[in-house]
Order: C-alpha cells, then sequence, then structure tokens
C-alpha cells in the first residue's frame, strides 16, 4: 500500500491541477480581473472557501495559470535546444509548440493562458510571474544563437516576434485540422526565416503621410479614446477601470459618461480607432505610384510602426477582444479579420506579380498581424528606443525575415 502521506499529496495535487485547468480557461475568456474564485469553483464542482484551500487569493491562482504555462512552453524550448543551427532549433521550437497546441485543442491537456494579461496582476504575483516570463525570454533568445546581432537589440527584437508568433496562434490555428499543422509549421518556418520579399528586394519602404493615417477625429472624444488605448495596452482590459482612465487624464468619471456610456463601448470604440489606422495605411500604400506589392506591403508595415510611437498611437492590442461581451467581440473579430483578408489579398498579388515570394497568403497575413500586435510592447522592452528604430528592429525583420548567418 502506498505511503498515506503521499496519497494525500497526490490527491491534492491532482485537485490542484484540476482548479488551474478551469481558471485558465476563465482567465482567456475574461481575463484577471474577470476570473473570480466563485466561478472557478462553479467550473469545478467546489464551494469558493474549498478552492481558496489551495489558492488563498485569486491573484496566487491566476499566477499559478500563468506560472503553469510558462513551464509548459520552458519545456517545448528545452527540447528546441537540441537543434544543431539557428533554423533547426527555430524548426523544432514550431514543431513542438504546434504539437502542443494540437493536444490542448483535442482536449487532451488544459489551454494555455493568454500572456499579455499578465500586466493586469499586481504586487508580488506580478513580480514572480514577469520573473518567470523574463525566464523563458531568455530561453527563447538563446534559439538564436548563431545569427546577426544576437547579442544586440535584434536579438531582443526578433525574440519578442518569435513569442508573439506562438502566442498568436491562439487567433488562428483553430482553422486548420492536426492533420495539417505540419504544413503550417513548415510555412512558418519559411516566412520566420526568409520573410516576403522575392529575392533581391532591398528594404526600402516609402513614407507615408501621417496626416492620412492619423485618426481624424479630436477634441475630448479622441483624447479619451488615446487614454484608454495605452491603459489598456499597459494593464489589460481588466485592469483598465474607468476610475484610472479618468484619472489618467485628470477629469472626473462623470466626465467620461458624457462621452462614453460604458467602459465596453469605451473598448470598441478603441478598436474601431485602431481598425481605422490600419485600413488608412493600407490605403495610402495601395495609393503609392509606381510602387510593387513589395513596396507597399513594407511601406505600410513602416508607417504602423512608425504610428506606435508616435503622439497619436499605439494601436490597440487586439489580446482585449477577449474580454469583451460576446455580442461585441463577434462584430470586433469580423472588422480584425477584414484587415486580414485584406493583408492576405496584398501578399498574393505580390506573390503573383513576383515582388513577394510565393507564400501562403492567409499564414503570412496572420504573423504580419501578430508582429503589429507585438510591436507596441518594443518601447518597453529595449527602452527610449525611436520610431525610426523601431521600425528597423521590427518591421524590417518582420517582412525580410531571420537571414541566419
Amino acid at each position: 500500500m502506498p505511503d498515506g502521506s503521499i496519497a494525500v499529496t497526490a490527491k491534492f495535487g491532482r485537485k490542484r491541477d484540476t482548479i488551474v485547468a478551469a481558471a485558465t480557461e476563465l482567465l482567456n475568456r475574461e481575463g484577471v480581473k474577470g476570473m473570480t474564485l466563485a466561478k472557478v469553483a462553479e467550473r469545478v464542482g467546489l464551494i469558493t472557501t474549498s478552492v481558496t484551500y489551495y489558492f488563498k487569493k485569486k491573484e496566487d491562482l491566476a499566477a499559478a495559470c500563468f506560472l503553469r504555462g510558462i513551464e509548459r512552453i520552458e519545456t517545448v524550448v528545452a527540447e528546441a535546444q537540441a537543434g544543431g543551427s539557428p533554423e533547426a532549433r527555430l524548426e523544432i521550437l514550431l514543431d513542438r509548440y504546434l504539437a502542443l497546441k494540437g493536444r490542448v485543442l483535442s482536449g487532451q491537456e488544459p489551454p494555455i493562458p493568454v500572456f499579455s494579461d499578465i500586466r493586469a496582476l499586481t504586487d508580488e504575483p506580478h513580480r514572480q510571474v514577469l520573473e518567470a516570463y523574463l525566464r523563458l525570454f531568455r530561453a527563447v533568445r538563446e534559439l538564436l544563437r548563431g545569427t546577426p546581432d544576437h547579442a544586440g537589440l535584434h536579438g531582443t527584437a526578433f525574440t519578442q516576434m518569435v513569442l508573439e508568433q506562438l502566442h498568436w496562434l491562439q487567433a488562428w490555428l483553430h482553422r486548420y485540422p492536426e492533420a495539417e499543422f505540419g504544413e503550417v509549421r513548415a510555412r512558418m518556418h519559411d516566412i520566420l526565416l526568409r520573410g516576403l520579399g522575392a529575392p533581391g528586394q532591398a528594404w526600402s519602404p516609402r513614407p507615408l503621410d501621417p496626416a492620412a493615417i492619423h485618426p481624424a477625429e479630436g477634441g475630448q472624444r479622441e483624447t479619451f479614446l488615446l487614454a484608454a488605448t495605452r491603459l489598456i495596452n499597459q494593464q489589460g482590459y481588466r485592469g483598465a477601470s474607468v476610475d484610472k482612465i479618468s484619472a489618467s487624464l485628470n477629469v472626473t468619471k462623470g466626465s467620461f459618461y458624457h462621452h462614453h456610456s460604458a467602459k465596453d463601448d469605451v473598448v470598441v470604440s478603441c478598436f474601431s480607432r485602431s481598425f481605422q489606422v490600419v485600413r488608412a495605411a493600407q490605403d495610402a500604400a495601395l495609393a503609392l505610384p509606381d510602387a510593387d506589392a513589395w513596396t507597399r506591403l513594407s511601406s505600410a508595415a513602416a508607417a504602423l510602426m512608425g504610428f506606435q510611437l508616435s503622439p497619436h498611437g499605439p494601436l490597440l492590442r487586439t489580446s482585449a477582444l477577449s474580454a469583451l461581451p460576446e455580442g461585441m467581440r463577434v462584430e470586433m473579430v469580423a472588422q480584425s479579420n477584414r484587415l486580414s483578408e485584406r493583408w492576405a489579398a496584398m501578399i498574393a498579388d505580390g506573390a503573383a506579380e513576383g515582388s513577394l515570394r510565393p507564400v501562403d497568403p492567409f499564414i503570412a497575413a496572420q504573423m504580419f498581424n501578430a508582429g503589429l500586435n507585438a510591436s507596441s510592447d518594443l518601447p518597453v522592452l529595449l527602452g527610449g528606443v525611436t520610431a525610426h528604430q523601431l521600425v528597423d528592429l521590427y518591421a524590417r525583420p518582420m517582412l525580410t525575415g531571420l537571414q541566419p548567418a
């Protein structure tokens, strides 16, 4: 017979794992602020006080979700270290991570948390999770050893892009059956290494008129939307309360509600504003005279990266979509998908004319979206980076590829 204390410990561990799995599902749908111990208890058939036996506070449980997800990705990264070259290590990383996502989608394993909501944690849980994520970041960066500028800012930027590509799979991988994950891996690997430009294409984006891209709406409403966008990007949807948004502008909550009926309406307006900027950049790039698709795509990417650090930026991170009410979320996802389809059309046109490589337009467009979504974090990672540097560190490798030495 097994030792009784061992049996009790194993039972405790299994129940704890069940709670973390249920909490992760809620976390991905409602964010740190929306996930409550009561909701988690209901999902696992316990009363709230029973959950507190395992996790005293909600933030302790949220931190456990993030830490478990980081541990699972660290296992994948450790397996990828076996590759003998940067290309091989990156390929193994994609292969093993897609296998993990396949097990998640088939229900064999619990979901991986959406890491963007780490910013909604506070105090010791935030410090603990951030320290673990930075450890993961350094491990992924080590996969790139042997590439140009590995020790410099380019290595940091490309590491951020690779991680964001993994996280962004949550948005689109479900469209593929698991039997096709090998093809997905090969296409992602090809784009990450070689970019989108046809052989011989130089990186020379044209400047787009800033006035054509910046939101046309002015006045106090625009000020509110800009403040809300920045705060949501920093603290997540649930963390950016009406009080905080109002305080950041030194206005009362009454003034806030004079312009917006509810916070959900503010987020929808922030998304509409960001979508407007992206579509305006697409329009301006497509209107460039005597330009091929490579020039148009690279010009749009450079302009949007520059917008992130402009007085009008950044764009709202699409991770905020998961916390919106279902009806609002469906419409915002539909708008986001229309912009993605337009990127895909530009990429397909470029392949047809020969200025872009023949890549999968849908996957390339999703990877392009991931790059835009992640670029708002680079100023935090790199500290004091300029708009010009952001374009060189992020937009260029996003389109030209890793190109290891």
